[in-house]
């Protein structure tokens, strides 16, 4: 079987792929509410939302774990083209040392990460390891982060992890978690028990966005215009 993404067509799909992206920028507004101050933090988000990192502010100094797959290859160059810092990693044991190795230097040279916590193939809402080893290490702590819009611009795709994207114009809000640190010494329970927390978060944020994009609605966050 033929994959419909290969060498001969890589690139054509990655500059299509991101002139589509780029043209959609236009008409997408992200704000953000509760966003930390300082850096460095690990920022943990379910794969559904991983096009929230255009709302990261300081672009240039965030790190974004994407995997060693040929698809992961044509999200890293969409994601460099645009001005993030990419770190490729994989589910094997020496993939992930190179990349949490990688994350690593760069949380100790002052910069964020993102990672996908349930990326890059699922399960779903199922919290892995990347985030937890990385902030053990480091000492950086985890903010989780959603995002959130009521508009019918902001859709699910029908993939495994119904990601979500806007379609067209569209106001959506960034909605930061409280930080989360993990000591080096922590013990495998207190390890699960971080995990757990991580997930709960998530899906706090998630319960919660909706009265929090109305309060930033009102404080009139997005112009007018953009309404």
């Amino acid at each position: 079987m033929v994959r419909l993404i290969n060498d001969s067509n890589l690139k054509f799909i990655t500059n299509t792929a991101y002139r589509i992206l780029r043209l959609q920028e236009k008409f997408t507004h992200i704000e953000n509410h509760n966003h930390p101050v300082n850096p460095p933090c690990i920022f943990a988000l379910w794969h559904a939302n991983q096009f929230l990192v255009h709302g990261i502010k300081d672009r240039k100094n965030l790190s974004i774990l994407i995997s060693n797959s040929i698809d992961g290859q044509i999200v890293a160059e969409v994601c460099e083209n645009w001005g993030f810092k990419v770190v490729r990693g994989s589910s094997g044991k020496k993939g992930s040392v190179e990349s949490t190795m990688q994350m690593l230097a760069r949380l100790k040279n002052g910069e964020n990460v993102a990672i996908m916590v349930d990326g890059p193939h699922g399960p779903l809402h199922k919290v892995k390891n990347g985030a937890i080893k990385l902030a053990q290490m480091s000492g950086a702590p985890i903010i989780p982060v959603t995002w959130y819009s009521p508009q019918k611009t902001f859709i699910s795709l029908p993939s495994w992890d119904k990601m979500k994207t806007p379609l067209g114009k569209c106001n959506i809000l960034n909605i930061y978690g409280q930080p989360i640190y993990i000591r080096q010494d922590a013990t495998d329970e207190e390890l699960s028990a971080i995990k757990e927390k991580i997930k709960q978060q998530l899906f706090i944020l998630d319960n919660n966005a909706a009265e929090i994009y109305n309060e930033a609605k009102k404080q009139k966050l997005w112009d007018r215009k953009n309404d």
